[in-house]
Parts: C-alpha cells; structure tokens; sequence
C-alpha cells in the first residue's frame, strides 16, 4: 500500500509541475515570444500526466475508501495549479 501511495504522490508531483510550467513558461513563451513548440511538448505530458492523475484518483479512492466528496475534491484539485500539492498533504 505505501508504494501505492508514492507512486500516486509522484504522479500528482509530476502534474502539478508539468501545469505550472505550461502555465508559466509555455504559455508565455507562446502567446509573447511566439514560440510555441514548448506548449506542445510540456501540454502533451501534462495531458498524460493529467490522465494518470485521475485515473489514480479513482484506483486510490477504491484502496483507500475515500468518500465521493474526497473523490470529487481531488479531481477538482487536478484543475487548479496548486491542488495537487494540497492533496498530497490533506489526502494521502
């Protein structure tokens, strides 16, 4: 169960930090510099990253016996650029 838990913990890491740097380098880098090759490469792994994220969330919630509020409060956090590392700290 604990590796369960460090896989999941890396992936959300992994996520989180792959949002922020669409966010903060590919994005600007795109729509300012008109340089968009880094969105597509930092958005394809965040896309897969995103994926494993939820896909997780789902598997962890059947192991753990999260409540669907938890389940639901996760996967919000998928969506916000720091959620992940909350749920890091609060969920597991």
């Amino acid at each position: 169960m604990e590796l369960l838990i460090k896989s999941y913990r890396l992936i959300s890491t992994l996520e989180a930090i792959s949002f922020l740097v669409l966010l903060g380098i590919a994005m600007p880098l795109k729509y300012i510099w008109h340089m968009p090759q880094m969105v597509q490469v930092v958005g394809m792994a965040h896309g897969v990253l995103f994926v494993l994220y939820v896909g997780g969330a789902i598997y962890m919630f059947k192991k753990l016996k999260w409540s669907i509020s938890d389940l639901f409060i996760v996967i919000m956090c998928s969506l916000l650029p720091f959620g992940p590392f909350y749920v890091e700290r609060k969920y597991l």
